[in-house]
């Protein structure tokens, strides 16, 4: 039996039908693990020790009765925890950031799940642009010089943030370049960092695929189709998932990425396939997707998770 502390937003607030945490929490649950809930804001640091105020805690697919807590403990994740999921949502900001830098001070003792050095240091939009070569023609700026000179070569654009999340804030702009000036100045003024542009892809029409990987192995896939008169695809959007299989293209990209996501500790790592060849994002923050595979495939994707993660913990207890 592991003790799983989990990082994520509040219980109360998800759609137990298709969230990936609470299907892990499930999946753990019935493997005999003994679950605590905590947010990210109860992290606390003191004399070299990193703990959490967390509930022990037990779910069940009942809507509207889907979790008990039992009453709070000061939880010790380097000393008490065998396995923490860090698992809330972005966006991805100091808080975000804070915890990472908290978490790693205890991964050398329990292991965290993604690597929090890894999730700091990869944030999806940037991590991605290592792999440029599967990307589509993309430019990352804050002047409204360059997003008119990128307009001018390719046609019709994409305009989103940089630590963006869940579809919002994407935009596209069209071949007139109305509103675009509007739209930098707003971005500018929202955000510090620089935006993402991309060559808009007509074929995101047919769907935006969502392939999910554990340990860096492929484990399933979905496709997200936009609803009606969107260009989002997101599930969170308005999205509808569809059953899918790999192209070529995209087993050459699992291939390249794998190795990498396995070395840096990113053991359940989403990312996002347009067309079936143009890579837009790897999502190592707190990916989904999960249940719709289970759904489509029958594929037990939070059960190849928890095989990966006892894998690990019993290679660090053997060392």
């Amino acid at each position: 039996m592991l003790t799983v502390a989990v990082q994520m937003d509040p219980l109360d607030s998800i759609n137990i039908a298709g969230d990936s945490t609470f299907a892990l929490m499930l999946s753990a649950q019935a493997r005999g693990h003994r679950l605590f809930h905590y947010a990210a804001e109860d992290l606390n640091y003191s004399g070299g020790r990193v703990w959490a105020r967390a509930h022990p805690v037990t779910v069940q697919r009942v809507a509207g009765n889907h979790f008990s807590f039992d009453d709070p403990v000061s939880l010790d994740l380097g000393k008490e925890a065998d396995v923490v999921l860090m698992r809330q949502d972005p966006p991805f900001d100091l808080g975000y950031i804070t915890a990472t830098h908290l978490l790693e001070r205890i991964s050398h003792e329990t292991l965290v799940v993604n690597d929090p050095a890894s999730v700091r240091n990869a944030p999806e939009k940037v991590f991605v642009l290592d792999y440029a070569r599967f990307m589509p023609p993309t430019l990352v700026t804050r002047s409204l010089d360059e997003a008119r000179a990128f307009l001018a070569e390719h046609g019709e654009i994409v305009v989103k943030p940089l630590h963006g999340n869940g579809g919002k804030a994407i935009f596209k702009v069209g071949s007139d370049g109305a509103n675009l000036s509007a739209l930098i100045e707003v971005f500018n003024t929202a955000y510090r960092e620089p935006h993402m542009i991309q060559a808009f892809l007509p074929d995101v029409a047919k769907g935006d695929k969502r392939i999910v990987l554990v340990d860096g192995e492929v484990a399933g896939a979905i496709n997200r189709v936009p609803g009606a008169g969107e260009i989002r695809s997101n599930l969170a959007v308005g999205g509808s998932a569809e059953k899918s299989v790999l192209t070529p293209e995209e087993q050459e990209i699992c291939a390249v990425l794998g190795p990498e996501l396995s070395k840096r500790g990113l053991l359940f790592v989403g990312i996002d396939v347009i067309g079936g060849k143009w890579l837009t994002e790897i999502n190592v923050t707190s990916p989904t997707g999960i249940v719709a595979i289970e759904r489509f495939d029958g594929t037990d994707v939070a059960g190849l998770i928890w095989d990966a993660i006892e894998a690990k913990v019993a290679m660090r207890t053997a060392a």
